[in-house]
């Protein structure tokens, strides 16, 4: 913290510093950074939770080998693709004709809609249903990336529309990685409650021992989620050889085949889900909200700067006094 104040001071004093601090006196240019980065977060979570719901639940219960769920998510998946590229251009056609800002903050009310959607339909939903709700959810994140974009550059002048892009960029790619720490973070807490219980009774209920089900029953819920992302089984790594080799072939079968395991988890990971789209919806209304904030401030007017003078130089003029 001492560090980040210093570096703060020591741009502050600087005569060209990299990143001008009194940019975010305009209010435009300061709401619509805090926009990016908090729908930055939202889409960046709602990516990674997807992609564990598909391999770890969804693909297996329909019949998908947990090797091949990592490649069929990704395909499962292109609606948001699709969604996110039909918006964009329209987007910014429309937005540079009647504005930026109501336009940037529809994408995200859009967005909030599509993560209430996903947080309604049940974790073995129908296709076409998810399908629709990550449609919608990329074209929210369309309709508000070009007048966002519009709407930051817009406040400030131009010869510091660089330095603005850079920042910008800064941000949103911020938010894409706080994203993965926030919502696994969410998501660990949400399992943390149920998870436990329900993988030690259902063990049990498959005639696993008490405390070979109690002792997979208390580990950590992340390494749950990694296993659901890496697109594999962890029973069987879990119980060991020895353990279903005492077990009924039947109830052993049953453990390591494709339906136990996203029965299992598909519960709790529901309660996970629940806190994580609640916090994305949170912060997409916030980040529409600031997307609407007027600029109180105008910007400074354009001074030559050196970038002018070498373009000027090159073209064999000589920069104005």
């Amino acid at each position: 913290m001492t560090m980040f104040l210093c570096l703060v001071a020591t741009i502050g004093r600087a005569e060209e510093p990299v990143i001008p601090l009194h940019l975010f006196r305009n209010t435009a240019f300061a709401t619509g950074n805090a926009a990016s980065l908090l729908g930055a977060i939202a889409r960046g979570g709602l990516q990674f939770m997807l992609i564990i719901w598909l391999q770890g639940i969804w693909l297996p219960l329909h019949g998908y080998n947990y090797a091949d769920t990592p490649l069929w998510a990704g395909i499962y998946l292109l609606p948001l693709t699709v969604g996110f590229l039909a918006a964009g251009p329209i987007a910014g056609r429309l937005s540079d004709r009647y504005g930026a800002r109501w336009f940037a903050a529809a994408g995200l009310a859009l967005m909030s809609v599509s993560f209430a959607g996903l947080l309604l339909i049940p974790t073995d939903f129908n296709y076409w249903v998810f399908a629709v709700m990550v449609f919608v959810n990329g074209a929210g994140g369309g309709l508000f990336a070009a007048p966002n974009t519009s709407q930051i550059m817009s406040s400030v002048p131009a010869h510091l529309r660089g330095t603005a892009s850079g920042m910008r960029a800064t941000f949103q790619n911020a938010g894409m990685v706080l994203s993965i720490g926030v919502f696994f973070s969410l998501m660990v807490a949400g399992l943390a409650d149920s998870l436990p219980h329900t993988l030690s009774s259902g063990l049990a209920a498959q005639g696993v021992p008490a405390a070979a089900a109690n002792q997979v029953a208390a580990l950590p819920p992340v390494g749950t989620l990694f296993a659901a992302f890496l697109g594999y089984n962890p029973i069987q790594s879990l119980l060991g050889p020895q353990v279903l080799a005492a077990l009924p072939a039947a109830n052993a079968q049953v453990l390591t085949g494709r339906q136990f395991f996203p029965d299992l988890i598909s519960g709790p990971f529901h309660d996970g889900l629940t806190i994580v789209f609640w916090m994305a919806i949170g912060m997409s209304l916030v980040a529409a909200a600031a997307s609407l904030a007027r600029s109180r401030t105008s910007p400074p007017p354009q001074r030559p700067g050196r970038e002018e003078e070498r373009v000027e130089q090159f073209a064999g003029r000589a920069p104005e006094a």
